[in-house]
């Protein structure tokens, strides 16, 4: 056996680090996206009257809506609808006229929201 042709340790461990990795890339790659459905839990005393998620930028699209109002302390999951990138803007209207807003919302990343005071 020609010793110029057995791999050393020093060459095996990166390539099996790499290829360890691999079984990982498409879990990666699916994080990158928006879940089909986003939970949203109401933390406040009162009810949420409304809520809205839309896209952000100027041609800002609905991609889920609240359809009856979520007691306080109740959760519901909205499914979103054509979901695409992963920054989101939310509006939130409670019952005690208090509005809640975030823009920039990163739905790859939060599967939940919670609404609190």
């Amino acid at each position: 056996m020609n010793l110029r042709h057995v791999l050393n340790l020093r060459q095996i461990l990166p390539v099996a680090g790499a290829l360890a990795l691999l079984p990982t890339l498409p879990a990666l790659a699916q994080s990158a996206r928006p879940p089909a459905q986003i939970k949203i839990t109401n933390a406040r005393s009162v009810p949420l009257d409304s809520l809205e998620i839309t896209t952000t930028g100027e041609q800002a699209r609905l991609v889920a809506k609240l359809t009856k109002p979520l007691a306080p302390g109740k959760s519901v999951s909205l499914k979103l609808n054509k979901p695409s990138g992963c920054s989101y803007y939310l509006l939130g209207k409670f019952s005690d006229d208090v509005e809640s807003d975030n823009d920039g919302v990163d739905l790859c990343k939060e599967r939940s929201l919670r609404l609190t005071d």
